[in-house]
């Protein structure tokens, strides 16, 4: 088994193009046709295993749309553990407008999962030997499934002795942090909501992520924030990246990207000062990438020296 499994409960197959200008009524004929596997899990399990980590994918899969999704993954060398549903597995879909350069995004709701196929989740992580150091779970949960899902997660890695590190939203996110988790990822949005106000200032998201580590919420926090660069926190320090300087194509993926780096290398043994640097580098390569291509290990590397931290 691998150091490292990715879960993802509501995987999809990403499908991206570009056209000239988006109008009502007419024809859109795309220039480009791309498709890639998709869901955050996933997502971070491909930036990872570019990077050389040793990885394991975990989703479910269900109806011709999880048999493409599967082999998707498995085209980029990611290895696979699946457990089969009843409804399809999702698409989503996404467009670049070449006229000003916006993307949008299209994310469909995806399958509705019986108990007894999200317990199937569970009871394949759970039955992993021998169980991996790290589980990262990733992404929305799709409907059927309980908020307390991640939650229940993280009991079965803290039982086996591993770090369990989380990037989702809403309730689920609420409901994992209340028992406890390794390190958590939002974004400033995700953050906003976990507190439940406002963060007008820097200061007031250091406080907030401060206070959730104070409070064994969570280990470590790594906040993302978009143009306004990335804040890593510990019970013993505080690390501000600033962002850098760059014309992005892209936001899809930035964060996933960044979390695969931050992970791989952890795994590595590399000092948390350096693997933060590293994930800040692949959050900003990705802006240089369309669809949902992510992070590219020879523009994280050249972006590496342009990255400043500030030790509070």
């Amino acid at each position: 088994m691998s150091d490292i499994v990715t879960i993802t409960p509501n995987p999809a197959v990403d499908v991206s193009t570009t056209v000239e200008t988006i109008v009502p009524v007419a024809k859109l004929r795309g220039t480009t046709q791309r498709r890639d596997p998709g869901g955050g899990g996933i997502n971070v399990a491909r930036v990872i295993t570019r990077l050389g980590g040793d990885v394991t994918a975990l989703y479910p899969v269900g109806g011709p749309t999880g048999l493409l999704l599967k082999q998707l993954v498995e085209a980029e060398s990611v290895a696979s553990l699946t457990w089969p549903t009843a409804d399809d597995t999702r698409e989503d879909f996404f467009v670049q407008e070449r006229a000003t350069g916006q993307p949008y995004r299209f994310i469909l709701p995806g399958p509705t999962l019986s108990e007894s196929e999200w317990q199937g989740g569970l009871a394949l992580l759970s039955r992993l030997e021998p169980f991996p150091r790290f589980v990262i779970g990733s992404g929305s949960l799709p409907r059927g499934v309980p908020t307390d899902y991640y939650a229940s997660i993280a009991t079965i890695a803290r039982t086996h002795g591993a770090r369990f590190i989380l990037d989702t939203s809403g309730p689920a996110l609420a409901a994992a942090v209340a028992g406890g988790v390794d390190l958590i990822k939002p974004s400033l949005r995700e953050m906003q909501e976990l507190v439940g106000g406002e963060l007008p200032d820097a200061a007031a998201w250091e406080a907030a992520a401060r206070t959730l580590v104070a409070t064994g919420k969570a280990g470590t926090v790594a906040l993302t924030m978009g143009h306004l660069g990335a804040l890593l926190v510990t019970p013993e320090r505080v690390l501000r990246a600033q962002p850098l300087t760059m014309v992005p194509v892209n936001a899809v993926g930035a964060g996933d990207s960044f979390l695969g780096a931050l992970v791989a290398k952890l795994a590595a043994n590399e000092p948390l000062e350096e693997a933060f640097r590293f994930a800040v580098a692949a959050g900003a390569a990705a802006l240089l990438r369309t669809g949902t291509a992510l992070s590219d290990p020879a523009d994280i590397n050249r972006l590496l020296a342009d990255v400043r931290l500030q030790t509070a």
